[in-house]
């Protein structure tokens, strides 16, 4: 997991969630645990591929890519290898 990458999306998620993220860490369920809901995925979906240059595409949009900060690194990690 790239570390800089992590950062960045724990970064994201803290400025753009109205939940308590003390306890937030990189196995943290975001969405089951309420931090995001269907507009905060649209926004995170948008600020990744804006941020890092990938494009999500329609079967990539699984739970398992998003549920957490450790998942969506990977997500990332993924495709920038791909390009």
């Amino acid at each position: 997991m790239n570390f800089n990458n992590y950062e960045v999306i724990k970064e994201f998620i803290i400025n753009n969630t109205y939940k308590d993220v003390k306890s937030l860490n990189e196995d943290t369920l975001i969405f089951k645990e309420g931090l995001f809901d269907s507009m905060g995925f649209i926004m995170l979906i948008d600020f990744i591929e804006a941020k890092f240059g990938i494009k999500a595409r329609d079967e990539d949009l699984i739970e398992a890519n998003f549920e957490s900060i450790k998942a969506i690194t990977s997500f990332i990690d993924s495709k920038l290898q791909k390009k």
